[in-house]
């Protein structure tokens, strides 16, 4: 456990088994499996006990029973200081957008830019991600991080390209790419407060983002809150909280991301998200 958390990871042993299990020690290359359901009530909201034998972690998954989640929920402008450096209002209601579920990846998965998006201007975002741990519909905020399973980090990779003008404002298409959401590898049970988490972006070394999910202008409560009105929020369902200022697109110069990069995003103490861009760029 660390600042207030318990740490899981989804992993393939040694014999190409899907596992739960709890990191050894910061490397993640060995992992004491977790017998029990992690989307059960009783395990959900306790201290997760890790029971079984350590195993050897082959490869770290998505931090999902599924590779594939449900439904990717995406908050956009959901920072003030990004929202400044953008020059655009702060919203009266959370913008929300989809993400195709299967852009996700895992860590050290390599990000593949596909020759329909490159042109050079593809773009890294950190960002607080939950997945939804039971069935949600119409919870007050009051109610809402009772039906947040855990925490993660995410990459939403974006295509500048097609959410401008001359791609016809494509925001789902420019953020759906296969591999273009990085997730993980740590997913943080029982957070203490997520809208106090540190969130930052390095790319080849160099810090692009750094900020605090305080930053935020609607809380995780509200967003969940939000999303839940008149809408079934099935288990696995992916949330992505927004992304704070410095974004390569509103540098000057400006700085995208090409073949060869190595991104880390990170996420208060878990261990930080690591790809490698790959592709025609």
């Amino acid at each position: 456990m660390r600042s207030g958390y318990n740490s899981v990871v989804r992993f393939l042993d040694g014999a190409g088994n899907r596992r739960w299990g709890i990191p050894t020690d910061g490397t993640l290359q060995f992992a004491r499996v977790i017998e029990a359901d992690l989307f059960s009530d009783s395990t959900r909201r306790a201290s997760v006990e890790a029971n079984g034998n350590v195993e050897v972690v082959r490869k770290i998954l998505p931090p999902l029973e599924n590779e594939v989640p449900p439904a990717v929920f995406c908050i956009g402008l959901n920072y003030r200081k990004h929202a400044a450096e953008t020059n655009m209002k702060i919203p009266r209601y959370p913008i929300v957008l989809m993400k195709n579920p299967a852009a996700v990846c895992a860590h050290l998965d390599e990000i593949e830019i596909p020759p329909c998006a490159s042109d050079d201007i593809i773009d890294y975002e950190a960002e607080l991600a939950l997945v939804i741990g039971k069935e949600t519909k119409n919870v007050s905020p009051d109610e809402a991080l009772d039906y947040v399973l855990g925490y993660t980090t995410a990459n939403d990779v974006s295509a500048r390209k097609w959410q401008g003008k001359k791609g016809g404002g494509q925001w789902c298409r420019s953020k759906s790419f296969d591999t273009f959401l990085p997730l993980g590898p740590e997913l943080l049970l029982d957070c203490e407060n997520p809208n106090a988490l540190d969130l930052r972006t390095r790319v080849n070394g160099v810090t692009l983002q750094d900020s605090n999910t305080s930053d935020m202008i609607f809380s995780v409560a509200e967003i969940v809150s939000f999303l839940s009105q008149g809408t079934t929020l099935l288990p696995g369902t992916v949330v992505l909280t927004g992304t704070p200022e410095g974004v390569g697109y509103t540098r000057e110069p400006r700085i995208f991301l090409k073949k060869g990069d190595e991104v880390e995003v990170g996420l208060g103490d878990a261990t930080p998200l690591q790809n490698r861009v790959a592709g025609p760029l």
